[in-house]
């Protein structure tokens, strides 16, 4: 991987960062992280803001555009996209929630037959992070305290998303029921201004 892809890859999975620390990360001089930012940024691929750090000068974090996050998978969404709102319109708000429905029970099946020998709710959340991974989601799997969170640092299905959130509240019903002994709850919603989606995984107390 180039040295400016290893900058979007962080990007895209940390959020926003300063030049210093992405430097620390690709074990590069200072120079050599603000080089790669400032040929991105000439691409369109990220931009920067300058916040008060204390004293001294600003600190200037850099993010990815929407072109930089273009740059990763999105699975035909624009087109999806399109064909969502064509069917609103030809067809009624009743068909895109059929369409959900039917989305939503084949993706179950195949997360349940993915999940079926995890023994665990540790288990199961590594299989569903590893298998949302192929998806394009790039998730991964932290411990929070006595919670796990499922973070999800790509949507392939963004476009398509935006045209119609239902999809968005399907995937965290999907995760609900995937997850009976566990609170799921979305901390970070990329279509709400999140730099990523969130869920929050908190297993119930036993009676």
């Amino acid at each position: 991987m180039a040295g400016v892809d290893k900058v979007l890859y962080l990007l895209k999975t940390r959020g926003e960062q300063t030049a210093q620390t992405l430097a620390e990360l690709l074990q590069l001089t200072s120079m050599g992280a603000r080089k790669h930012l400032e040929a991105l940024q000439q691409r369109g691929l990220v931009c920067s803001e300058d916040r008060p750090a204390g004293k001294g000068r600003p600190a200037r974090y850099w993010q990815l555009t929407d072109a930089g996050h273009a740059r990763f998978p999105d699975r035909h969404g624009e087109l999806t996209a399109q064909l969502l709102v064509l069917l609103r319109e030809t067809a009624g708000e009743a068909a895109v929630e059929a369409l959900i429905t039917a989305r939503e029970q084949q993706a179950m099946a195949v997360y349940r037959a993915g999940m079926a020998a995890a023994a665990n709710l540790p288990a199961r959340l590594q299989r569903l992070a590893q298998m949302r991974s192929d998806e394009g989601y790039m998730a991964e799997l932290t411990q929070d305290g006595d919670s796990w969170l499922l973070i999800e640092n790509h949507c392939p299905i963004c476009a398509a998303a935006r045209a119609c959130q239902g999809f968005c509240r399907s995937e965290l019903q999907q995760f609900a029921a995937l997850l009976p002994l566990a609170e799921v709850r979305r901390e970070a919603h990329l279509l709400q201004g999140g730099q990523r989606c969130v869920y929050r995984i908190t297993p119930l107390a036993a009676d």
